[in-house]
């Protein structure tokens, strides 16, 4: 008689980024030896204040891909958040689920972000188990690949980096040169966009029981987080992700480019794809879809500038960012340059405010929990830094209120690009401007009851004397930064009673703003 060996049972814990089917520790792993446990804890629902529609998008999406998974014929241990032995947290759930199923070791793919990672990492001591971390190879680029490119570099720009990821992928490559010999058809995407009645409108998703469950659940313990909602439509399968991605290239991506930076009233995604959301937590495939990018040019369908834009946002400046945020380390979180410690106006979190333009971008993140790249940097997040908000504040609210944001791709973004917290290591200058830029980019201005035409003045504009006041109050950081050399060439050819009014327009409206309350009251 032949014995057999006893079966060797592997625990494969998989976090709510992480809905690939071929997640890492997924591959190789036999679903008659490994046990899925999904968990969805207290700890992560409150660890900042969450959009309503974020938490929904997130639980369920969980719910269907836990569906998926056993229907693929793996045994899913799946804990709700209201199952009453729920402890809360994912060492306390691995900890149950180690006694539950008494497995032999323990198969994770790495976390996306710092605090997930360290508690990964307690977890082999904890449970006297064998832990095996597997690298997420949903990227293109590994962390220590960017930490080569990166070494001995005097600074870090994107543009060289993405040139490197076009390069390794081969992505709209003509043998060793880009396509149409250049790397970056940025300036042809800066086009302000008109009302437009054939506009593509990304497709809506009918909520499904689970849906409507996970909805439930929401408004009962998180009433109180930001957002709302109403008409919740994201796609929370990957069959649907998938449908709204093809939807994208074939409808939206052929004028994606043109009007990448457009903005327009009551016009919540132009040509957008919306599909960052289930990029980040896994639906989908970025680099598939940028090589389905790639197959529309190559097709004739799509415009070069269209695709070489959507693709330098993914294997661009997403990776990078990533690079970023692993290689700087966890309090990459709490730095700041400029010494900003302005609390953020209470109404980021309801949208009411005279400047049509903040109450257009912050109306539709609060309904929809969506901002497009321009809305975020150059509306929102450039009045934020215009009045000296504390960076770590304002990372807080990006990370709260949208659906594509975590930590890693988030923090850099707001903190760095957005906020200048880190004194240039994203960004090569603050991204700050006057109300010309918006009134260029966008309608919002018109209808404003703010003249964006005026300086000073009770009408005026408020992003004109913040945006002067702010490079005055920061000369001695930034007055050598020749990207900024123009600017101060005008500001000093400006009369002592003009420069003294605008700034003295500037800080009577910071006294107004400090007195209209902050975000504690919500």
């Amino acid at each position: 008689m032949v014995s057999r060996s006893p079966r060797m049972t592997v625990l494969i814990p998989v976090l709510g980024d992480q809905l690939s089917p071929d997640l890492s520790a997924l591959r190789g792993a036999d679903p008659a030896d490994g046990v899925v446990l999904m968990m969805e804890v207290a700890d992560e629902t409150r660890y900042v204040r969450h959009h309503k529609t974020k938490l929904v998008y997130i639980l369920s999406a969980m719910r269907h891909h836990a569906a998926a998974l056993r229907a693929a014929g793996w045994q899913v241990d799946y804990v709700r958040l209201d199952d009453p032995d729920n402890c809360g947290s994912f060492t306390g759930e691995v900890a149950r689920a180690v006694a539950r199923h008494g497995p032999d070791r323990i198969v994770v793919t790495e976390a996306g972000e710092w605090r997930v990672a360290a508690m990964l990492d307690s977890w082999e001591t904890l449970f006297g188990l064998p832990v095996e971390i597997h690298p997420d190879t949903r990227f293109v680029c590994s962390h220590a690949e960017f930490a080569d490119w990166a070494e001995d570099r005097a600074s870090l720009t994107m543009e060289f980096f993405y040139r490197q990821m076009r390069q390794k992928t081969g992505l709209l490559m003509n043998g060793r040169k880009p396509e149409g010999d250049r790397w970056n058809f940025d300036k042809e995407n800066r086009k302000p966009a008109q009302a437009d009645l054939l506009m593509p409108r990304p497709l809506a998703f009918p909520s499904d029981a689970v849906t409507q469950e996970v909805i439930a659940l929401v408004e009962a313990r998180f009433g109180n987080h930001p957002g709302s909602l109403a008409g919740f439509y994201y796609a929370v399968t990957a069959a649907d992700a998938e449908r709204q991605a093809a939807h994208f290239l074939a409808h939206a991506l052929p004028r994606f480019g043109d009007f990448e930076d457009a903005m327009l009233a009551g016009e919540r995604f132009l040509w957008h794809s919306i599909l960052s959301p289930y990029i980040n937590s896994g639906l989908l495939d970025p680099l598939d879809l940028c090589r389905r990018a790639e197959a529309e040019y190559r097709a004739g369908r799509a415009p070069l500038n269209s695709v070489e834009g959507y693709i330098r946002q993914i294997i661009g400046w997403r990776e990078f960012m990533r690079g970023i945020y692993w290689r700087e380390g966890p309090d990459y979180v709490d730095r700041n340059h400029l010494d900003h410690r302005r609390a953020l106006p209470g109404w980021y979190w309801t949208g009411e405010t005279d400047m049509r333009c903040l109450a257009e971008s912050l109306g539709q993140t609060l309904a929809t929990a969506h901002a497009h790249h321009i809305q975020r940097l150059m509306v929102i997040g450039n009045f934020a830094l215009l009045i000296g908000a504390d960076p770590k504040q304002v990372h807080q609210w990006y990370l709260e209120v949208y659906l594509d944001a975590y930590e890693w791709v988030e923090l850099p973004n707001t903190l760095g690009m957005s906020q200048f917290g880190d004194g240039g290591l994203v960004g090569s200058k603050p991204y700050v401007s006057s109300g010309a830029y918006i009134n260029r980019m966008s309608d919002y201005c018109r209808g404003c009851r703010y003249d964006v035409g005026k300086r000073t003045g009770e009408d005026a504009c408020p992003y004109n004397a913040l945006y002067w006041d702010f490079l005055v109050r920061h000369r001695d950081r930034l007055g050598d930064n020749r990207r900024l050399a123009m600017p101060y060439r005008s500001w000093d050819r400006m009369a002592a009673e003009e420069q003294a009014a605008t700034r003295a327009q500037a800080q009577a409206f910071l006294a107004q703003l400090d007195a209209s309350g902050s975000a504690e009251a919500y």
